[in-house]
């Protein structure tokens, strides 16, 4: 851990060190997380009143969207750090953070103070398949929620610095206090307050997502400040430069919000499997694909700001041949161990065999984009690096608005074709069990997102990248590699079955455990044979950057 501090203390990071250091901690974050979402599954179990719960996320979720992308990082660090003298803060720098953080606080807090008034509104056309005393919960829970777009929003604000000063190690602090957070309000505040009690521990953890970030942003001499006087000039620019961004955000926000209200009119404890799922998929997904994002934006911008494209498009493709190269493997192994996943993860209390087997194969559903999701989480970056937000936005409009209608059609098309829905059941293993057209959402979501990704790569190979190589070889080694992943954790769930047995918990880990390991092994053997460059260059980073390390004194102005 000591060697990880000091290289966390480090200016020069490439970002493959970044990447993985960053991914490293944001593990930590993602375990809590799933001890997260073990506490509810445990306490509560999918059920109308965790739907509810769920449900009261997205209208705060849709204003922190809305408002703090357009003081996101991915806008702010281009416009900072031309106002940095050699990389030290500047009273110009300081004064355009401060006007920034003064019009961004007075419109989320104004825009949060007309929410809760209108709530009840909002809450019935948001949820309008919950009956009149759900609705109200979803109204108090959404109500408690309001504060957490605000502090997660100045949080974001402030993560603009820990960013622009590389300070990963910080950023990377942030998410495991905020699951720290939800985790007090399932395990504390739960059993005193009810339902209401989970909504108290989002607000703390956001509370602690913020403070971490403030003092981070203070320490680096960007100290919060209300500006008495304003330059509206600055402000202007910033805003529509973000104005495209966040309108694309929004629309991914509110493609969900509309799988959220048809999957109220659903089974009793649809939402909840779909969120359970969406948070699974997630995990892998921030692990590779956001850390390696977030870990090249900087260095894309500034390769951008100082001319030098030829080093944009060198860190470009490395970071998503990166991100190819983890990620294929992932969702081979998801697949193939989903139902051994969720019920290790999930498994307790009121979640039930039948609740681990639709969570399982919504899983295997979403598992399917999660190379797409991180590709576009990169590739959305490298436009925000050269100042183009329209592209994106166009782009995610025409796949939210995809993902909003195959939502209505697939649901209708598995209600009503027999055929589809005993294919669907068939494939996913999951027969008999009432609920399954929860299914339609994962499946539309990720068709959505994998036609996001592909027009992203059409984009970017015409307007960045054209006439470069870019991903296959990764691609089909990494493809080839998963296969036989995939085949060997298939093979060794088979044979581990009847040894370890699937009715403990030690044995479901063990064979599921024991599976991938092999698999994991065979993906390597494969990928050595094939002289991968990708596995050559994290067995050199693993070796010389972590076992190999010097000891150096840490820069105050370091990562």
């Amino acid at each position: 851990m000591e060697k990880l501090l000091r290289i966390f203390s480090k200016e020069s990071v490439d970002i493959n060190q970044a990447a993985l250091l960053l991914g490293f901690f944001t593990l930590l974050s993602q375990l809590l997380a799933l001890f997260r979402d073990r506490s509810i599954a445990h306490f509560i179990g999918p059920s109308a009143t965790l739907d509810a719960y769920y449900a009261a996320f997205r209208i705060p979720d849709l204003i922190f969207i809305s408002i703090a992308s357009l003081a996101s990082v991915t806008v702010l660090v281009p416009f900072i750090s031309a106002k940095l003298d050699k990389g030290k803060v500047t009273d110009e720098a300081r004064k355009y953070l401060n006007d920034i953080f003064t019009v961004f606080f007075a419109m989320i807090a104004l825009v949060s103070v007309i929410a809760f008034f209108l709530m009840p509104y909002l809450v019935s056309v948001f949820a309008p398949g919950f009956p009149p005393l759900f609705q109200e919960k979803i109204t108090v829970l959404s109500r408690i929620m309001l504060l957490s777009p605000i502090l997660l929003g100045l949080s974001n604000l402030f993560g603009t610095v820990t960013q622009l000063f590389r300070r990963f190690f910080i950023y990377a602090l942030s998410p495991i206090f905020y699951n720290i957070g939800i985790i007090i309000g399932v395990v504390f505040f739960y059993p005193i307050f009810d339902i209401y009690g989970l909504a108290m521990g989002v607000v703390l953890g956001a509370s602690l997502h913020f403070v971490i970030q403030a003092i981070s942003s203070k320490l680096s001499g960007f100290g919060p400040a209300f500006s008495r006087s304003i330059n509206f000039a600055n402000i202007k620019r910033v805003a529509m430069t973000s104005l495209p961004r966040t309108l694309g955000l929004a629309m991914n926000n509110i493609a969900l919000i509309s799988i959220i209200a048809l999957a109220s009119f659903l089974k009793e404890g649809s939402i909840s499997v779909f969120n359970f799922a969406f948070n699974l998929q997630s995990v892998p997904l921030n692990i590779i694909g956001i850390s390696y994002a977030v870990a090249a934006f900087p260095t894309l911008a500034e390769s951008i700001t100082l001319g030098r494209v030829d080093e944009f498009k060198v860190h470009l493709k490395s970071a998503a041949r990166a991100i190819v190269f983890w990620s294929l493997p992932v969702i081979f192994l998801f697949i193939v161990v989903r139902a051994q996943i969720v019920r290790v993860i999930l498994g307790s209390g009121g979640f039930s065999w039948e609740n681990t087997r639709l969570v399982a194969a919504a899983l295997a559903i979403f598992s399917v984009s999660i190379l797409a999701q991180g590709m576009i989480t990169l590739i959305s970056r490298s436009y925000y690096a050269k100042g183009d937000t329209k592209r994106p936005l166009i782009v995610n409009f025409f796949s939210s608005v995809l993902i909003i209608l195959l939502s209505y059609v697939l649901v209708q098309i598995f209600e009503n074709v027999l055929l589809f829905r005993y294919f669907i059941e068939s494939l996913l293993k999951v027969s008999n069990i009432p609920g399954t057209v929860v299914l339609m959402l994962p499946l539309a979501y990720s068709i959505g997102t994998i036609f996001n990704f592909i027009l992203h790569l059409f984009f970017l190979k015409r307007d960045l990248m054209a006439g470069e190589t870019f991903i296959t070889k990764t691609f089909f080694q990494s493809l080839g590699a998963s296969f036989f992943l995939g085949l060997v954790a298939y093979i060794g769930l088979n044979i581990f079955s009847p040894i370890f047995g699937t009715t403990t918990l030690l044995g479901v880990f063990l064979q599921g455990f024991l599976s991938g390991i092999l698999g994991i092994l065979a993906a390597v053997l494969v990928l050595y044979l094939l002289k991968s460059e990708e596995l050559q260059d994290i067995a050199k980073t693993l070796h010389t950057k972590f076992w190999k390390a010097k000891v150096v004194a840490p820069s105050q102005e370091g990562i």
